[in-house]
């Protein structure tokens, strides 16, 4: 996928990756000015991501957020396809919206172009109505919070305890959110998932009532973490795994190791600086988290009223 015949983008505004060429503009245009990451070096960073990025995108209906004067500027979420397209950029059309379907490293960079900073896909594919992956966000009230590391080790040991192997990934903001890879063919749904994450929820905050909340107003909350097991659904979306933020750092949702949360390591560590080498060490985690099977949890929790 690296393999791209490229023209010097910072000096003749042209790239030409698989077969297709892409005119770049302003390509010393600086998104992140803190980190000295012009737009040329984000389409760089870009190329080396699509294997990894793609992968989480690819088939969903995506949801991107756009920064014309980088991170710290004016943005808007971008769903609807921005015209015009490039022959090459597939959509896919979901309740009258017409999403682009990021299937190629073109049109990645057709939208990095764009200033697209954030890449945020639905949980389940196009055309199909069930989840092919399962996340509790972790979402504090403080920016920054101290805790956050604390807060999802616990998550993690409850899942643990249910025999539900996780893998923890920074959201890329302020967050992290737990990770559960889950076995297609059993077919599981979004109500089924979501009445797991109830029960870890509210077994988290009974636990630690001090730490957690799974109150949603963020008013009401204090200065507790919130649980949000309900992000979860059809239709909603998350940060995806490896996709930039439009954080300072210029940080990246990034999959952590358990060891690496028990360090309580800052989440602005992992950004488009170092996520190249740790990728080239640690390759995709995720990737390496064998299906979960939920069957045997489903079993005993109390099916919903609603």
């Amino acid at each position: 996928m690296g393999t791209a015949t490229r023209k010097h983008v910072t000096t003749k505004g042209i790239v030409i990756i698989e077969g297709q060429e892409l005119t770049i503009t302003n390509p010393d245009k600086l998104l992140w000015p803190e980190q000295g990451i012009t737009k040329s070096m984000y389409l760089e960073k870009l190329v080396q991501l699509a294997p990894y990025l793609l992968a989480y995108c690819s088939n969903r209906y995506l949801t991107t957020i756009r920064f014309p004067h980088g991170w710290n500027d004016k943005s808007f979420y971008q769903k609807n396809a921005p015209e015009p397209l490039p022959p090459f950029v597939q959509t896919a059309t979901l309740d009258g919206i017409r999403y682009v379907h990021l299937d190629s490293v073109p049109t990645l960079l057709w939208l990095g172009n764009l200033a697209a900073l954030e890449f945020h896909p639905s949980f389940h594919t196009i055309g199909g109505t069930l989840p092919v992956e399962w996340l509790i966000d972790i979402d504090p009230s403080l920016d920054p919070e101290p805790r956050i590391m604390e807060a999802a080790g616990i998550i993690g040991e409850i899942l643990d305890g249910m025999n539900i192997r996780s893998v923890p990934k920074t959201s890329g903001a302020t967050g992290v959110q737990i990770y559960v890879p889950i076995p297609v063919e059993k077919g599981y749904t979004f109500e089924q998932l979501r009445r797991i994450g109830a029960f870890v929820a509210q077994y988290a905050v009974q636990k630690h009532p001090t730490l957690f909340t799974v109150e949603r107003l963020k008013k009401d909350r204090g200065t507790n973490i919130y649980i949000d097991y309900l992000q979860h659904w059809y239709g909603k979306t998350l940060s995806a795994p490896y996709t930039p933020r439009a954080r300072q750092a210029a940080s990246v949702s990034t999959p952590l190791t358990w060891d690496e949360v028990a360090l309580r390591p800052d989440p602005r560590e992992f950004n488009l600086l170092t996520i190249i080498d740790r990728l080239q060490q640690k390759g995709d985690l995720i990737a390496s988290m064998p299906p979960q099977n939920l069957d045997p949890v489903l079993s005993f929790l109390p099916a919903s009223k609603t």
